[in-house]
């Protein structure tokens, strides 16, 4: 069993940055994958970034690739992802997400194949 935790969320004007950590409790964060995704109001999940169990890997949706950067620290048990240059469109709910069994990194952008799931925080990016 994993809980994850979400903080770094708030209201930042366009062009801004922002670093979202999730905080995972148990002692085999290690060997999960993990996931960031984002909800706006009336619209899907979406999948934002991916990384897999040692960090070695990272995959990104196109529309914040070279904004955003996916990292962990398996000896924080934390994971982040650093969002540079920011849009309104960005302005979201983010979760993070655990998978404990490896697929390759390309088929993590599904919600329905992760394992755990935090409660969310709020990014608000104004224009």
């Amino acid at each position: 069993q994993v809980q994850l935790v979400e903080s770094g969320g708030g209201l930042v004007q366009a062009g801004g940055s922002l670093r979202l950590s999730c905080a995972a409790s148990g002692r085999t964060f290690s060997s999960y994958a993990m996931g960031w995704f984002r909800q706006a109001p009336g619209k899907e999940r979406e999948f934002v970034a991916a990384i897999n169990w040692t960090g070695g890997n990272t995959y990104y949706a196109d529309s914040v690739k070279g904004r955003f950067t996916i990292s962990r620290d398996n000896d924080k048990n934390t994971v982040y992802v650093q969002m540079n240059s920011l849009k309104p469109e960005d302005t979201a709910v983010y979760y993070c997400a655990a998978r404990s069994s490896g697929i390759p990194i390309a088929a993590m952008t599904v919600p329905s194949r992760y394992d755990y799931w935090g409660q969310g925080t709020q990014v608000t990016v104004s224009s």
